[in-house]
């Protein structure tokens, strides 16, 4: 590649870049406004019109922290069912022989084109009334306890994995999960890394069903809690544009700080490497 195009992809990626960034750019600073400018040019605001007081109102009016603990509870529950699930699950569809593995498989497929949405009532049902878990942590993990996404992906690359490893560990006297656990799961470490920053949004960002399950405020999510702000009380904030995406900043930056300090762990490692030829 020459060094004119090597510049012009560079410039184009920049700009790209400087776009997509720009939302977030004028969310941070449109919560840091004392008045509301919703402008273009409210983006280069004066200094002087910059506060925190948009943190503390939103704060004083539904317990940030504690709707961060709520999220931060369900989506860890979320992320160590789907981890666990999807990882048995894979490894067996990937590795081991038995009867009905093309079927299940193919459900695994199946349950991709089938929306969330469709199958709530249902679930609601049979969470609140049936298992009486509404109000309550549980009764919000378990509908994404088993993603079938992650399952396919531990599948492929349980796949990627010579069989040879498999086979000399088996011919050692190893059992199914030692072999698991000791020559599976450290070759598919990205895969890991890829689920668990994959399945953090859903749940993170999830509003329905966390609404649904939970009328207690103390046991709502922040983005529910966020959402119960803007129809109830963002009229009566001095601020109510600027507390609104005050409570934004606060729900996207887990998000934000974890996968900028997971970027680098998104390439695959040669999993080939482990036998000699």
């Amino acid at each position: 590649m020459s060094r004119g195009q090597n510049i012009l992809r560079s410039v184009v990626l920049t700009v790209g870049a400087l776009v997509f960034l720009f939302p977030f750019y004028y969310m941070v600073i449109g919560s840091l406004q004392e008045e509301p400018d919703p402008t273009v040019a409210g983006a280069f605001p004066n200094p002087a019109n910059l506060t925190l007081d948009n943190y503390s109102d939103i704060n004083g009016r539904i317990n940030l922290l504690q709707g961060l603990l709520n999220s931060g509870i369900f989506t860890g529950g979320v992320i160590l069912c789907t981890v666990v699930f999807g990882v048995l699950v894979g490894y067996a569809l990937a590795q081991l022989q038995w009867r009905g593995r093309g079927v299940t498989f193919a459900l695994a497929l199946l349950v991709q084109v089938v929306p969330f949405q469709l199958l709530m009532i249902p679930l609601y049902v049979m969470i609140a009334r049936d298992y009486g878990l509404a109000d309550n942590y549980l009764g919000m993990i378990l509908p994404f306890a088993i993603n079938s996404t992650a399952v396919i992906i531990f599948r492929q690359y349980f796949l990627q994995i010579p069989k040879e490893l498999f086979d000399a560990a088996r011919i050692d006297g190893a059992g199914e999960l030692r072999i698991l656990r000791r020559i599976a799961l450290p070759l598919v470490r990205p895969a890991l890394l890829t689920v668990v920053l994959l399945t953090f949004i859903g749940p993170w960002n999830e509003f329905l069903w966390p609404f649904l399950i939970t009328k207690e405020a103390s046991l709502q999510p922040l983005a529910v809690s966020l959402a119960n702000y803007l129809s109830n009380v963002a009229a009566t904030a001095a601020n109510p544009f600027g507390a609104v995406l005050a409570g934004a900043c606060v729900l996207a930056g887990p998000a934000v700080i974890l996968f900028i300090l997971f970027q680098r762990h998104f390439v695959s490692n040669n999993i080939g490497s482990g036998v000699k030829g």
